[in-house]
């Protein structure tokens, strides 16, 4: 704002100007609460809906934009000094975040397949993306170029929400959000580059120089960007690891190298800042000499937050006018760039991959565009606005449309496709049960017999090998190390029962897997009479209870001990639930039910079920009436 109402001169204050100014800031407020309000609200819509959140974002962008109500007007708003700035800084952190996500050990088996993406298959993007905006968008020769250096990016704003949507196999989701990270700074780079050598002027001398210059900042740029990313890293680790920065303060010091890293790496080497900012987040949860998990869920907060507003305020920026202007060409080059430009980057790419035919037909039908592409598109269209050039009106609202047609296709059918392929599960209902004893495997043996999948992970040796010659999948190790559910192949699984003798495990446990499952569906047992004599857990810490909150550990070893067995019971309209409870007179614990439609729901002490003719209960039973 221009000032506030106590710092302006009496004579303002007087002529009712102030009044104007009061005006306009609380319609800047109104607007940026409209544009928090909206974010979120299709962030929430997409998780009812269970539709891809990016959707939405546009259609309420557009809706609130110039090429609807026109409520929302990005460039008043923020000004154009200011406007691009803050997408470039929020992309930075959205990226940083991006970095936070990748373990060095998931590249074992893939590797070789991602750095073949991300530097074959950008050529080959690069090279029949150019050739097709040349073709059917009629741009400049130059400017087909650019455009083509520009989608060279599959962004993790885009894929890493598809991914946690299709749920697919533990290989393809790993190479996708590498890729798709990787990409991001890589493709910015280029397309920079590529823009000073062919549009500063370097290049009017012939090739060579421009070509030199280009490879000259590509170099520049992988030293500075790397290189402050790793200083900025290991300034954070150094600080962490000698206890000089109080925890309250952590995530936002973070922050701040963050911003640092970016502008100053920027400042050096244009547009080198976003690949610092990848290294420094790919740096940090990648070493164990200091645990960086609070970092990582702060950091996921603000992603959302960033992201809902990001794609509001750019799609806001599109009027009718410019979508008219590209025309029915516009849809042809998307539905080249889908039907065939990425197909031949994934399969020319993964040429000896000893990936399956159905894994590479996945891959190539994956390549949404997000928010870097149209973040980059916009600032060159505006440095390049009045220089005459062919085709610069259409750069962005042809990325804009590419963004929408990518992210509607792909939003709409990868998850079919993934479950027609064998990829991914259409309905997961798997269980990670914390604890592998005795009777834990019983209950999961019979769930396996219901075709549940089910994953076993403990730290005592003996009960995973018994695990593991009785065919199950199991994960051996501390589930409470940071790396354990990145480590673990948690794609059908859908929830978290901890079933060890320790409370304070069981409820660590929660805590832990709150990053990959819904909290609904996080149990563990109830809370045993010592543990509660001692205090407890804080209520707020714990899981929800199984069952009906009356048998802990010791309880349900007990029964086992007196001879009680694990049973899959189907309900007809003669033997209810009430009947199946009659029957056994020494226990019944009800734990699991599986409807009709084969969906799995928990009992448990804050919610009622009420199992109907056709469903199965899963319960542990003792002796019955009856013999």
């Amino acid at each position: 704002m221009r000032g506030l109402c106590v710092m302006l001169p009496p004579v303002l204050r007087s002529s009712g100007t102030v009044s104007g100014l009061e005006h306009e800031h609380q319609q800047v407020l109104l607007s940026l609460a409209a544009i928090v309000v909206m974010g979120l609200g299709a962030q929430w819509l997409a998780w009812r809906l269970r539709l891809p959140s990016i959707l939405f974002l546009l259609a309420v962008g557009f809706a609130a934009g110039q090429a609807g109500l026109g409520f929302i007007d990005p460039q008043a708003l923020f000004g154009e000094k200011l406007l691009f700035p803050i997408v470039s800084l929020s992309v930075a952190i959205i990226l940083f975040e991006g970095g936070l996500t990748l373990r060095v050990s998931e590249l074992r088996e893939t590797g070789k397949v991602v750095l073949s993406l991300i530097l074959l298959g950008a050529l080959v993007t690069w090279g029949l993306t150019t050739a097709s905006a040349y073709w059917l968008l009629e741009f400049d020769i130059k400017l087909a170029v650019l455009f083509g250096a520009l989608l060279i990016v599959t962004g993790p704003t885009v894929v890493l929400p598809l991914l946690r949507q299709v749920r697919p196999g533990e290989q393809i989701r790993n190479i996708l959000k590498w890729e798709g990270i990787l990409n991001d700074p890589l493709g910015a780079i280029v397309a920079v580059l590529v823009f000073q050598a062919l549009f500063s002027g370097l290049s009017d001398t012939g090739g060579d120089p421009g070509l030199l210059h280009a490879v000259e900042g590509l170099l520049k740029a992988a030293l500075i960007g790397g290189g402050l990313g790793i200083v900025g890293a290991a300034c954070i680790l150094f600080c962490l690891k000698r206890y000089l920065i109080p925890d309250f303060l952590q995530s936002a010091i973070t922050l701040m190298t963050v911003v640092v890293v970016f502008a100053l790496s920027n400042y050096l080497q244009e547009e080198s800042g976003i690949l610092g900012v990848t290294v420094m987040g790919l740096c940090l949860p990648n070493q164990r000499w200091v645990a960086v998990r609070h970092i990582i869920e702060f950091k996921e907060n603000l992603r959302v937050l960033l992201i809902s507003a990001l794609f509001i305020v750019l799609s806001a920026r599109i009027s009718l006018e410019d979508l008219q202007e590209i025309g029915w060409m516009a849809a042809l080059f998307a539905g080249t760039l889908i039907l065939l430009v990425r197909p031949a980057s994934v399969f020319l790419s993964s040429i000896g991959s000893g990936l399956s035919l159905r894994e590479k037909l996945f891959l190539s039908w994956m390549a949404p565009r997000g928010i870097v592409a149209a973040a980059i598109a916009s600032v060159f269209a505006l440095r390049l606005q009045d220089t005459g050039i062919e085709g610069v009106e259409k750069l962005v609202p042809a990325t804009f449309l590419l963004i929408c047609s990518t992210i509607f296709v792909y939003g709409l059918t990868a998850r079919p496709l993934a479950i027609r392929l064998g990829i991914a599960r259409a309905n997961p209902q798997g269980i990670l049960f914390f604890g592998a004893h005795r009777w834990t495997r019983q209950i999961a043996a019979v769930l396996r017999d219901q075709e549940i999948d089910v994953l076993l992970a403990d730290s005592n040796r003996a009960s995973i090998n018994k695990a593991k010659m009785e065919g199950f999948d199991t994960f051996f190790g501390n589930v409470l190390s940071d790396d354990s559910a990145e480590e673990m192949d948690l794609g059908p699984i859908n929830r978290l029962v901890a079933l060890t003798p320790n409370d304070d495990a069981n409820c660590l446990a929660g805590l832990h897997f709150r990053e990959a499952f819904e909290r609904r569906e996080l149990y563990q047992l109830s809370e045993t009479a010592e543990s509660e004599r001692a205090g407890g857990a804080n209520t707020q810490l714990r899981s929800r209870e199984l069952g009906d909150g009356s048998f802990d550990y010791p309880a349900l070893e007990n029964l086992f001990i007196d001879g009680a067995v694990v049973k899959a019971v189907g309900l007809s309209e003669e033997f209810t639930f009430e009947s199946l409870r009659k029957k056994y007179r020494g226990a019944c614990v009800p734990l699991f039910l599986i409807d009709s439609s084969g969906n799995l729901e928990v009992f448990t002490s804050d919610t009622e079920l009420n199992p109907a003719a056709g469903d199965k209960v899963i319960l542990i039973a003792a002796e019955t009436l009856e013999s």
